[in-house]
């Protein structure tokens, strides 16, 4: 008889969070991330930053971000509609982050 369990040893989103944050207290975040997700799914990742951060920014139509990022409306939708879930509070925190994180890079 095996030993080996027939059922996965991660099954909870918050062990994922947990050893996202182990990863960054060892400051190899970046290095997990790169592990973790494929180059195409970086890009995906930068994408949906740049969704939001423009959706939050409310200067450009969606078909004009949809234009800018190379994307389809419809993912641009997508990412509208994941934020209209989230309070007031969530989008103006999220919105600081990311013009905080733009200045930093300007």
């Amino acid at each position: 008889m095996s030993s080996i369990p027939e059922t996965p040893d991660f099954t909870e989103w918050q062990q994922v969070l947990d050893i996202f944050r182990q990863a960054t207290d060892e400051q190899k975040d970046e290095l997990l991330l790169k592990l973790l997700l494929t180059p195409d799914e970086r890009s995906v990742l930068l994408t949906r930053i740049n969704i939001f951060h423009e959706l939050l920014n409310g200067e450009r139509s969606q078909r004009k971000i949809s234009e800018l990022l190379g994307v389809g409306v419809a993912t641009i939708t997508r990412g509208s509609n994941e934020l209209k879930h989230h309070d007031e509070l969530t989008k103006a925190w999220l919105s600081e982050l990311l013009k905080a994180q733009h200045a930093e890079q300007d």
